[in-house]
């Protein structure tokens, strides 16, 4: 969650919807992925104007059978999860979900199990219940875990991991789990000052004492906001302070076998990560065929007017590529291409 932190305010600036609500149409949408054009081995922006506006926008959540799909949008101080579902063969304009629609907390890194029946999401909320003080709403304070679990075909009301899973002197954030139940996540820990990948077994409905993961995984001080695979085969970690970074925050994949040993971590790759954006959101879809991942990239140089206007700074002000998070997918194929590169680094 932390390299939000230091982009957020550029971010804000640059997240304003210059229409007003109710006065346009929302589209009609319908097949996979909004209707989206599948793409290939070069990243594309996923549903410009519709996912990907201009605003900060940032993980990507899917039910297993791809019918619902929720990301996170950060404007003006508020942090909320969106939601959109097919309905009748028909994508629903988003929503903000109703257990994140209060304006009090923050809420964002949605996560839905693979089997669909629980949420999990970073929350700002006390988790005894108390209310926020007046300097903490909008701000980072109780950075825990939450979730909400499915109920008549929505999301019942919210509740804490808690322990061992949330702590009351460390962070907890962006949840992702296994198959079996098996909770990953990153805890900013304060003894420390470093940010890294924990792992908590879940058995018999209790979560077990997380365990801080290796150096494939955890390279460096600053690890954020890792996906794990479903079956648990490799780990897509956000990863600061390599020498073999393209720029900022990339994203770096580790490989793991059955006797849960760990490859070396490889970069994924100048198509996902460029000098000009950071990424720190990953996912895969659940039938595995894309990547999805957030970026801050700028426009391109080739998309660039010879001389700059107040009209093309207005426009760019509520579309995406404009320096502010925005989410792209790709066809995710290459992961298995990066498999092979990884083992034969070494474990």
């Amino acid at each position: 969650m932390r390299p939000f932190l230091t982009s957020f305010f550029v971010a804000v600036a640059l997240a304003v919807i210059a229409c007003s609500p109710g006065d346009h149409e929302f589209p009609v949408l319908t097949g996979d992925y909004l209707g989206q054009t599948p793409p290939g081995a070069t990243a594309a922006l996923f549903a410009p104007g519709i996912v990907s506006t201009g605003m900060y926008t940032r993980d990507v959540a899917m039910m297993p059978d791809g019918s619902e799909i929720y990301f996170g949008v950060a404007f003006g101080g508020f942090s909320v999860i969106v939601g959109t579902r097919l309905e009748d063969g028909r994508w629903t304009e988003p929503e903000v979900a109703p257990f994140s629609a209060d304006p009090n907390f923050m809420h964002l890194e949605p996560h839905i199990t693979p089997d669909g029946g629980r949420m999990l999401f970073l929350s700002n909320r006390p988790p005894d219940g108390s209310e926020l003080a007046e300097n903490e709403v909008g701000g980072w304070t109780h950075q825990n875990i939450w979730a909400v679990d499915r109920v008549d075909g929505g999301w019942g009301e919210p509740y804490p991991l808690g322990p061992p899973v949330n702590t009351d002197e460390n962070g907890e954030f962006f949840p992702s789990t296994t198959e079996d139940g098996t909770l990953y996540f990153t805890r900013s820990e304060a003894a420390t000052r470093g940010n890294y990948i924990y792992r908590s077994r879940l058995v018999d409905g209790e979560y077990h004492e997380p365990e801080r993961l290796g150096p494939q995984v955890n390279s460096t001080a600053a690890q954020y906001n890792a996906f794990v695979a479903p079956d648990e085969s490799y780990i897509i970690v956000p990863t600061a302070g390599r020498e073999d970074s393209r720029g900022g925050t990339d994203y770096y994949i580790v490989f793991r076998d059955e006797d849960d040993n760990w490859s070396e971590s490889v970069n994924m790759g100048d198509e996902i990560n460029q000098a000009s954006g950071g990424e720190w959101s990953p996912y895969v879809s659940p039938d595995g065929k894309y990547f999805f991942f957030m970026s801050s990239r700028r426009p391109a140089p080739n998309t660039l007017p010879d001389s700059l206007t107040f009209d093309y700074l207005k426009e760019l002000y509520t579309t995406a590529p404009n320096g502010s998070s925005a989410i792209y997918w790709i066809d995710a194929g290459f992961i298995e291409e990066l498999r092979a590169a990884a083992w034969e680094a070494g474990p």
